[in-house]
């Protein structure tokens, strides 16, 4: 369906004038938006800028996560669903998500189920998400689904939030380091080397590694920067190959520290999509193939492939996730308990939780046993060369003297 951008001008009820624009199929439609918002159109003209431009927009997931809220709430006043489209187009403020709920709006109106209307949008809409939905819609129990969903959406945002967080400071700190030992090797540090000629003394060991490896780095400075960049190219790129992407993954979770937190954030994810889409009445076989979807780590999705094949045979979830010698203990002992308590759902969400809050924890104790590895490493390199270089020219005076 083709939106328009048209720009209005208006008397309100007070008999102010109001100017703004509204996304419509038609003037017609822009019209009838006016007036039933009470306002009375006195000039209104189709802008050259239309939705389309807006729509390359990304839609971020702070815009997705006020969009649920929204229609949660509204969905759960009993509100219809065309009219909760069409009064989240009038409070949203994000160009790109007002033009994607017209767009909803439009499919709505034409007959589509939201969840159908969703999936032209898989950028935005995971299939998680429109499960949910389908589910909703078509046990007309979108209302008891939908704040569920936000929940989701809420605490996927919060630990996520939390992670980067704890990782700012490292990072500014480690990039402040190792910019400030760069900027010394490669400026300050020259700098002795003609002092040290013209003295004509024998320079300290120490003093002449620093020489060296300033004289390396002015060389071959550029060599080793493209080279970083081309590794982190090539990283990249193997994302782009099934097998690569396999190793690398593979690889990933092998590494200590970081494979835990992987592994836990990955339980974490696929646990919490599992457990929101069991609890949306959405059968297993079909939550699983959908709960795979969403875990990024390919050799976890492998093991996943193995799990689904395993419950299509009639093994229960716990025991084909212990199956596979990958997935933490916690979770598929607690799965095990769901499954003969008739609780699998609400289990799940329970282990994602818990599994959440042991990144955090684990990120929290890395963080502070980083923050003061890095001033010491910090201190160490730029006082080691302040001291190392001073202590070379002081040596070489009292040996004039």
């Amino acid at each position: 369906m083709n939106l328009a951008l048209f720009k209005y001008q208006a008397f309100d009820n007070q008999g102010g004038i109001q100017a703004g624009q509204v996304n419509a199929e038609s003037e017609r439609e822009a019209i009838r938006i006016l007036k039933g918002k009470n306002l009375t159109p006195i000039k209104i003209k189709e802008s050259k800028k239309n939705v389309e431009s807006i729509r390359r927009k990304k839609v971020t997931n702070s815009d997705l996560l006020d969009f649920t809220n929204g229609l949660c709430t509204l969905v759960e006043a009993r509100v219809p669903l065309d009219r909760a489209l069409r009064l989240l187009d009038g409070i949203t403020e994000s160009p790109a998500m007002k033009a994607l709920v017209l767009n909803l709006l439009g499919d709505v109106k034409e007959g589509k189920s939201l969840a159908n209307a969703m999936e032209a949008h898989p950028a935005v809409f995971s299939k998680m998400y429109i499960n949910i939905i389908r589910a909703g819609e078509e046990g007309g129990i979108l209302h008891e689904l939908l704040p569920d969903l936000t929940e989701f959406l809420q605490t996927s945002a919060q630990t996520r939030q939390a992670i980067v967080s704890a990782m700012i400071y490292p990072i500014v700190l480690l990039a402040t380091g190792v910019i400030s030992v760069f900027l010394l090797l490669v400026f300050v540090v020259p700098q002795f080397a003609a002092m040290f000629e013209d003295a004509g003394s024998d320079i300290p060991p120490s003093a002449a590694f620093l020489l060296n490896l300033s004289d390396f780095l002015q060389s071959y400075g550029l060599f080793l920067f493209i080279t970083f960049i081309l590794f982190i190219i090539i990283w990249q790129r193997l994302d782009n190959n099934y097998r690569s992407k396999l190793k690398k993954d593979k690889f990933l979770l092998s590494v200590p520290l970081m494979g835990n937190l992987i592994l836990y954030k990955e339980s974490a994810i696929f646990s919490r999509t599992l457990g929101a889409l069991l609890g949306a009445g959405i059968p297993l076989i079909r939550s699983l193939r959908v709960s795979k979807e969403v875990v990024l780590n390919s050799f976890i999705v492998k093991h996943l492939d193995d799990v689904e094949e395993d419950v299509r045979g009639g093994t229960g979830l716990g025991l084909s996730l212990e199956k596979t010698g990958i997935f933490p203990t916690l979770l598929h002992q607690l799965v095990a308990v769901g499954e003969e308590s008739g609780r699998t759902s609400s289990i799940l969400i329970k282990s994602a939780n818990t599994f959440d809050n042991l990144v955090r924890n684990q990120m929290s104790s890395i963080v502070s046993a980083l923050q003061p590895a890095l001033i010491i490493f910090l201190a160490i390199a730029v006082g080691g060369i302040t001291i190392t270089m001073l202590s070379a020219v002081f040596s070489m005076n009292a040996v004039e003297f």
